[in-house]
């Protein structure tokens, strides 16, 4: 399978920086991506304190996304859709962290990419209903990684940044 990366025409890098929502947790990719080459940068996950204040921790999230917007400049910011599930109070903490990052993004001038789960497993894997696992193969093999990025909101991060660039 050939994988169509962001402005395939160019090769100049394109930076894209891709975001798996959350308020406790929220996983995070940067990738650099030129022709039909995708680069891992870095990854991770921005986590907050349950005993913190709410507002403690949507502050914490802002600065944590303000300092990867400084330092690796994205043209581009992939984020999942929220997914409402039963829990609406987890629901209503990862759409204000949602904000938090689209308001950076904002501020930023950067363009933003807002797709649905199936769009990311469709996008990474050919498969709109591929399990987690298939994923993060596909994650390892499209970045050429030893191992599957850690944690898990880290991984869904690069699947997510991965269909942003292949749009």
């Amino acid at each position: 399978m050939m994988y169509k990366m962001y402005s395939p025409m160019s090769r100049k890098p394109k930076i894209i920086l891709g975001i798996d929502p959350g308020y406790g947790r929220m996983g995070y990719a940067v990738l650099r991506c030129a022709g039909q080459d995708a680069e891992l940068v870095t990854c991770g996950c921005i986590e907050t304190p349950k005993t913190e204040l709410h507002e403690r921790r949507l502050s914490q999230i802002a600065n944590e996304i303000r300092q990867l917007f400084d330092e690796h400049k994205p043209e581009r910011l992939a984020m999942e859709k929220l997914f409402f599930s039963k829990n609406q109070t987890t629901g209503i903490g990862v759409a204000e962290s949602r904000g938090v990052v689209l308001a950076i993004a904002g501020a930023f001038g950067v363009e933003v990419v807002e797709l649905g789960p199936n769009q990311v497993k469709q996008a990474v894997t050919g498969y709109g209903a591929a399990d987690k696992k298939g994923v993060q193969d596909m994650v390892k093999r499209i970045l050429k990684l030893e191992t599957v990025p850690k944690p898990d909101d880290a991984a869904d991060a690069c699947a997510v940044a991965l269909a942003g660039a292949l749009l």
